[in-house]
């Protein structure tokens, strides 16, 4: 039986978009086809002993591909018989490929990007690691276009490409959900709501949604903003709020396990986050699962035109795709959809179809399942 080892520092109950990605692909092989090397987090005992599979908690908070690291991953493919490997994310735990494959054989690897390794290919230390990994892997799989075009040039000519999306389950984001729990518990009342669930840091455009509250209230005088997320730029928001005078129409939730989301979606009108590209090119969205998870919870989505996160919405007919600094046009395209019930309404029907076709995890599933034959 082939047993594939998934190396990753991203996996439960750490929270984020790439944690849900591993997950939903761990979560999918075969009896007794998986094992997952991870690092250390807090509550991890609980949350893994209640999986059907191994998961082997290294002893590091942050696993790295240092010679340590490696051979204790070395020793872990043998123990449990590996003969595949996908690394959750390429960067930096790819490194330990030519290890895996000489010393414990490995027979195939698969290494993931997700985005941050747009900093990698353009900075030139790291861009010859990147290479690196690109010529010990069997395949490095991508999110965008958007994103490719920099990771293949630093990969260089020999490296294998593939196109890896993440999905949704749209039996768990749906619409219908009850938004009274969140609403209750929030004060947002009969409020119309912007939601936009994310990691508090610049690159996500919170502070653009803040900004353009005010204007927004003179259309939709009631609107309320929404913030799911933990972050460094929690202080610069709530600083901004005060500033722009709307501090009680922005609720800061903080940060709620994945399972939680969907009671969020349930209580939000229209979805948004204005994500926008940083750092002279380095820092990109590489694509964004909220989006899609919005969409199969039946919300129109306002997305960012930075990196892949434009793939997950047809502009004008699942949503809008905007410039994530322009706040003036993020106010606007949000005013349009608070007031007009029925096209907003019309853009979330077509969204959940969308993803319904196109986007499921078992699809994905199944992509990487060949990706690693």
């Amino acid at each position: 039986m082939h047993r594939t080892l998934v190396v990753t520092n991203d996996f439960p109950p750490r929270q984020g978009g790439i944690e849900t990605f591993v997950k939903a692909m761990t979560d999918r092989f075969p009896p007794g086809g998986v094992v997952v090397h991870t690092s250390s987090e807090a509550g991890a005992a609980a949350h893994d002993a209640a999986l059907p599979y191994p998961v082997v908690r290294d002893r590091v908070r942050t696993l790295l591909p240092t010679p340590g690291a490696t051979a204790r991953t070395v020793a872990l493919a043998r123990a449990y018989g590996c003969d595949t490997v996908w690394f959750g994310a390429a960067a930096p735990l790819g490194l330990m490929a030519g290890r895996l494959r000489r010393e414990a054989g490995v027979r195939r690897l698969v290494a993931t990007t997700h985005g941050h390794e747009v900093w990698w290919a353009r900075t030139p230390g790291s861009r010859a690691l990147l290479r690196r990994i690109g010529a010990e892997v069997d395949v490095v799989t991508y999110l965008a276009a958007s994103t490719r075009a920099p990771i293949g040039a630093a990969l260089g000519p020999g490296a294998r490409l593939a196109r890896l999306v993440p999905g949704v389950d749209a039996g768990v984001f749906r619409p219908g959900g009850d938004a009274g729990p969140v609403r209750r518990h929030y004060g947002l009342g009969d409020a119309p709501v912007v939601l936009c669930a994310a990691r508090l840091v610049p690159r996500k455009g919170q502070d653009t949604l803040v900004r353009a509250l005010p204007l927004i209230h003179a259309r939709v005088p009631d609107a309320r903003l929404l913030l799911v997320g933990a972050g460094p730029y929690e202080g610069r928001l709530r600083r901004l709020a005060a500033a722009h005078g709307v501090t009680g129409a922005v609720v800061f939730a903080g940060g709620h396990p994945h399972a939680d989301l969907p009671c969020f979606y349930a209580a939000a009108d229209v979805f948004a986050m204005p994500c926008r590209t940083r750092r002279r090119g380095l820092e990109v969205e590489g694509l964004g699962i909220v989006y899609l998870e919005a969409a199969a919870a039946g919300l129109p989505v306002l997305a960012g035109d930075s990196g892949g996160a434009p793939d997950t919405v047809r502009d004008g007919e699942t949503g809008h795709v905007v410039d994530g600094r322009d706040v003036t046009a993020v106010a606007a395209r949000l005013a349009e959809l608070l007031t007009d019930r029925h096209a907003a309404r019309v853009m979330g029907d077509k969204g959940r179809d969308r993803i319904r076709r196109a986007w499921t995890w078992d699809r994905t599933y199944d992509t990487l399942a060949r990706l690693l034959q």
